[in-house]
């Protein structure tokens, strides 16, 4: 006899019919229908309001059948709410199909397939590109919070650069904050307190009548030329070794007193150096190209060296005409594509010294003297001092005209330095490059014997007043024309600029010379 296969299929049967009502069912008894397998709803028609409808129960009264509260109702018993609506346990009450081949939109999700499970079953890898992404999301992220909480301090830390108070005379310096102070007083080109009979002057040369465009007079006391300090002028601190100085340039000996500038040199010892003075510019800040510039200095009250006042350009030196193309060089460029040669020109509106056998005041304005009076302390006096020039060529009517006291002094015309095959020299122009002011007080032998025995400290140079004037078609200031721009050589290589110690271009700074056509370089 063959064994009874057990039957592990789910059978459904088939429930007697009940009179008994399901303690569940949303449907009163007397709205169902004989058929078990249909399902009726009974709708009751809406309340009237219940302002209008007097209540049936009392609070004694219960909304369950007696027989189930316990009590009896006068004649009528109420429906709770759950007989009202609630659904009988049999779902076949309800119309659903519980066939086990009836189709479900989400039998997938718990219906096993072996063939399409297949590649899950077998694992996977996480090289995935969501993998991948979720993996690199996560990196950045953390990347990011490491560098934002841990690397950007250390990164400040070790590449932080304190400011430096240092500038360069002869190469330049430049404001060590990078910007104009904001200032209390009317900071424009043209000093407030300007009289204004000075606001035009008469040419030297033709008669014309030129403009006042830049003046300072010194008239507020107690200013300072730090770097930052001053809109117009910055101190040097720096030695001023090319020409054998003997003094430290330092910031604090140059101020404003008494309506004066005053440049004083003390017998000090500062880095291996036994004085100090000063030296003020205004390097990078302002400049001009052509016109008259004169100054009122009134006595030296001792014995310096040699005190200067004198103008000289923006500094870009010593580039040829015979750069190669493409060679480091701020133009501007010939009409044959050869670069304008750039040179560093130096006008000197005076340089005074005492010297001599009796020793004597002077003033050089290329050989020309000044009185010795001035230059004592004896009288006190002041003197003007000043040039005039056009730059360019002799096509260009170019020429330098030196004044003292509104007088002529000489001149020198740019066909004095006209072209001489004889030594291979071109045409010298009068400077053409932007040019800067600088004022200075120093002690060196270069310039006569030293009286150290005699000398008397502290020594003052006093400044009145400094005004620049241009003719009024001609107005030419800033220290980046666009016909000898400056601005870009200079920001390329500003450390040349603005470190003192850096004192040769190959050794020092490291930077290579440009190539040269004339030492077929090219």
């Amino acid at each position: 006899m063959a064994p009874q296969r057990q039957d592990t299929q789910p059978r459904f049967y088939a429930q007697p019919a009940s009179n008994v009502p399901s303690t569940a069912s949303l449907i009163p008894p007397s709205a169902r229908s004989p058929n078990q397998g249909a399902v009726q709803a009974a709708f009751a028609r809406a309340p009237q309001s219940l302002r209008s409808v007097p209540s049936l129960n009392s609070l004694n009264d219960s909304p369950y059948s007696g027989a189930a509260a316990g009590r009896t109702t006068a004649g009528y018993q109420v429906n709770s709410i759950s007989d009202k609506f609630s659904l009988a346990p049999d779902p076949r009450t309800w119309g659903a199909d519980l066939s086990p081949n009836h189709a479900e939109p989400d039998d997938y999700l718990h219906n096993p397939d072996p063939r399409r499970d297949r590649k899950h079953d077998r694992g996977g890898h996480v090289l995935t590109y969501r993998g991948l992404t979720n993996l690199g999301c996560l990196f950045v992220l953390t990347a990011g919070l490491l560098t934002l909480f841990a690397g950007y301090p250390m990164i400040s830390y070790f590449t932080r650069h304190d400011i430096s108070l240092n500038d360069g005379f002869n190469l330049g310096g430049i404001n060590a904050s990078g910007q104009l102070p904001s200032m209390t007083n009317d900071w424009g080109l043209i000093d407030v307190d300007t009289p204004s009979s000075a606001y035009t002057v008469t040419s030297f040369a033709d008669g014309s009548e030129w403009q006042l465009v830049f003046s300072d007079e010194f008239n507020v006391d107690g200013r300072t030329f730090w770097p930052g300090d001053d809109p117009y002028w910055e101190a040097a601190n720096l030695h001023y070794w090319q020409t054998n100085d003997l003094e430290w340039y330092y910031p604090d000996t140059v101020t404003t007193k008494g309506g004066y500038l005053t440049i004083t040199m003390s017998e000090r010892t500062m880095n291996n150096l036994n004085y100090t003075s000063g030296l003020i510019s205004s390097w990078n800040k302002f400049c001009f190209t052509g016109g008259m510039v004169l100054v009122s200095p009134p006595s030296l009250m001792a014995d310096p060296s040699n005190g200067d006042v004198l103008v000289v350009p923006t500094r870009i030196s010593g580039l040829s005409r015979c750069t190669c193309p493409g060679q480091s060089h701020p133009g501007p460029v010939h009409s044959d594509g050869t670069y304008v040669g750039r040179s560093a020109p130096e006008i000197d509106i005076f340089e005074a010294q005492i010297s001599g056998e009796p020793l004597t005041g002077q003033v050089s304005q290329s050989a020309q003297w000044a009185y010795q009076s001035c230059y004592t302390g004896i009288s006190g006096c002041f003197q003007t001092y000043g040039y005039e020039y056009q730059p360019g060529y002799q096509s260009d009517g170019g020429y330098i005209t030196w004044i003292t006291n509104d007088q002529v002094t000489w001149t020198i015309d740019a066909s004095g330095m006209a072209a001489d095959s004889r030594v291979n020299i071109s045409d010298r122009p009068v400077p053409q490059e932007p040019m800067y002011l600088i004022m200075n007080l120093a002690i060196s032998p270069n310039f006569a014997t030293i009286d150290f025995t005699n000398l008397v400290f502290p020594a003052v140079m006093q400044v009145d007043w400094i005004r620049v004037y241009q003719p009024k078609s001609a107005i030419n200031i800033g220290c980046d024309p666009k016909d000898f721009p400056t601005a870009a050589y200079i920001n390329e290589y500003i450390e040349a600029y603005s470190n003192p110690n850096l004192t040769t271009w190959n050794g020092d700074y490291g930077q290579p010379f440009p190539k040269n056509s004339l030492l077929t370089q090219c």
